[in-house]
């Protein structure tokens, strides 16, 4: 019992740092409704690692996440310059279509890289169960660093993301920092995808703070309860995976989206009683 204790002691530290940082951009992004701009970053994020292997650059290598980091900085910030007084064109058509490239070009790249498919299906899953401490201490620094910019940001943050009439938010003070949250956003993704693999980032951006918003629409009780259910289902998937010696990503995947359909469930029923 202690050995497993042990052993999982990394991944279980990390699903609560994930889901403390992931619950918070979660809650803007579901607030927003640009709900499928993680996925597409996280696969762009993945693209640019594939980019990096191909130019021969070891997966793991600073090159690599520099590659990644440049490719998801560029399409993040196009994104966040998306934002104009009229749209011609919806947000959400153009996060799928960047999602479609991103994914094609990675599928064709995988043909080019000894074990692509292997690196492919990694990307998606992903594999928190061998996160090492030195990762973890690197991704604390990261989003300390990022949490401390939001934190002096939120209230203005705050309010671009609860804008109904967007045509307010035009000054270059307002661009400014709705580009900060973009580009600290694309900076997580990039971190997470590494470590978490892409369904497991979209799940824990989205899953816990839909099934919140279902109770309460108080902003810090959202953040605080989307972190408590994010880290309590990571950890519950992640210790059935070792257990039961299954793939950790799609266990989590599975019982955040089921905790999604049950809380829902459990809210219909609560409406219907009253």
């Amino acid at each position: 019992m202690l050995d497993n204790l042990l052993f999982l002691a990394p991944p279980i530290v990390a699903c609560l740092i994930f889901a403390g940082i992931l619950s918070y951009f979660g809650n803007h992004i579901l607030s927003r409704g640009i709900i499928f701009i993680d996925i597409a970053i996280a696969q762009i994020a993945a693209l640019g690692t594939m980019i990096g292997i191909l130019l021969g650059y070891s997966e793991e290598s600073i090159n690599v996440q520099l590659i990644s980091y440049g490719f998801t900085i560029i399409v993040i910030t196009a994104f966040a310059l998306i934002k104009v007084k009229r749209e011609t064109l919806p947000r959400e058509a153009i996060i799928g279509i960047f999602y479609c490239i991103a994914l094609g070009i990675a599928l064709l790249l995988a043909e080019k890289i000894p074990g692509g498919s292997n690196f492919i299906t990694k990307t998606i899953t992903g594999n928190i169960l061998w996160v090492t401490w030195d990762n973890i201490l690197y991704c604390t620094i990261l989003f300390a660093v990022i949490g401390i910019i939001h934190f002096f940001l939120a209230k203005r943050i705050k309010e671009i993301t609860f804008s109904k009439d967007n045509t307010k938010y035009y000054s270059k003070a307002d661009k400014a920092i709705d580009l900060v949250f973009y580009i600290t956003f694309g900076i997580v993704i990039v971190k997470s995808v590494h470590i978490q693999g892409i369904f497991l980032v979209f799940i824990l951006l989205i899953a816990p703070a839909a099934s919140v918003s279902l109770f309460t629409q108080n902003w810090t009780k959202r953040i605080i309860w989307s972190w408590i259910i994010g880290a309590t289902g990571s950890i519950a998937g992640m210790y059935i995976s070792y257990i039961y010696n299954i793939s950790n990503g799609p266990a989590i995947v599975c019982i955040l989206g089921i905790t999604v359909f049950i809380l829902s469930f459990l809210r219909i029923n609560t409406k219907l009683i009253r």
